[in-house]
């Protein structure tokens, strides 16, 4: 079988940064004295979602902790690449441990910008999934009320008042194309609306180019974490172009009872699969 591989697919900036923190933080913790105790790296939540990142991780000694009372003074503490909330992030810093933010810089960018943004109390309006980490992180900068939807039902459900203030943001890791849309809705319905420009690039260009990708083939195949919220919506624009798409977080989840009868396969994955997963399922293509 010829398979077309997306020169996007794997690692994004933000998350080789996120593994490169936690690395160094591994490095440094086994660079002390044989006499001095090495501290406890820890990361709030998965540092990324990816279940074999995760594993290794965790053969390594890292341990994943879900609430900042869990750290203990002297803990190297590293904050997950999809950031926190800021009642979290002050509840870490008061815990005595040392803080290493490997939040992404593109979700850095956009909590700050939503901070700034609402400072005059306007009314957060996300476009996201309500439970992501990275979405109640966003919202926690919010001066105003705010408000997540995840669609265009959901968001006409809010009942908005066309007189009121509004700031419109999204996930970082959402669709482009769709938020285009809920932005030239809302703007042409609400008399003060300001909007943020927060999906970030890398998202876009993966989208893109998985776009063009399945236009072009018979089948899809997306490769990464089923918690990954930019994995699964590369599924879902894969899917859009009316051929069959399969997630898979790894080759051996692969059926070849799939490919029957099919010459070309289009292979994408999203930013947080490493790059020994994407060749195994290339491999596994190829082999057909």
């Amino acid at each position: 079988m010829k398979v077309c591989r997306a020169k996007t697919a794997g690692f994004c900036m933000g998350v080789s940064l996120a593994l490169q923190k936690l690395n160094s933080a591994l490095e440094g913790s086994s660079g002390r004295s044989k006499s001095a105790e090495p501290p406890r790296i820890c990361t709030l939540g998965p540092i990324i979602h990816n279940p074999q990142v995760l594993a290794e991780y965790e053969s390594r000694g890292v341990a994943c902790v879900n609430e900042a009372s869990q750290l203990r003074p002297g803990d190297v503490a590293v904050i997950r690449a999809h950031g926190i909330t800021r009642q979290v992030e002050r509840q870490v810093f008061e815990s005595g441990a040392t803080v290493v933010d490997a939040t992404c810089p593109k979700v850095k960018k956009a909590q700050l910008s939503i901070a700034r943004a609402t400072s005059n109390g306007a009314t957060l309006l996300l476009f996201g999934e309500e439970d992501h980490p990275e979405v109640r992180g966003l919202i926690s900068y919010a001066s105003g009320p705010a408000h997540v939807f995840g669609n265009a039902d959901e968001l006409a459900a809010l009942h908005l008042d066309p007189a009121g203030t509004y700031v419109l943001a999204s996930q970082t890791t959402q669709d482009r194309e769709i938020f285009t849309g809920i932005r030239e809705s809302l703007s042409s319905s609400l008399n003060n609306l300001a909007v943020l420009s927060t999906i970030c690039d890398a998202t876009r260009e993966r989208q893109q180019e998985a776009r063009n990708i399945a236009s072009k083939v018979d089948v899809m195949v997306i490769v990464g974490g089923r918690q990954s919220g930019n994995t699964r919506r590369l599924a879902d624009v894969a899917a859009l172009s009316g051929i069959a798409t399969y997630h898979v977080e790894s080759a051996e989840e692969l059926e070849t009872a799939n490919f029957t009868n099919k010459s070309q396969a289009g292979l994408t994955a999203g930013a947080s699969t490493p790059k020994s997963l994407i060749d195994a399922a290339e491999a596994w293509l190829s082999s057909l």
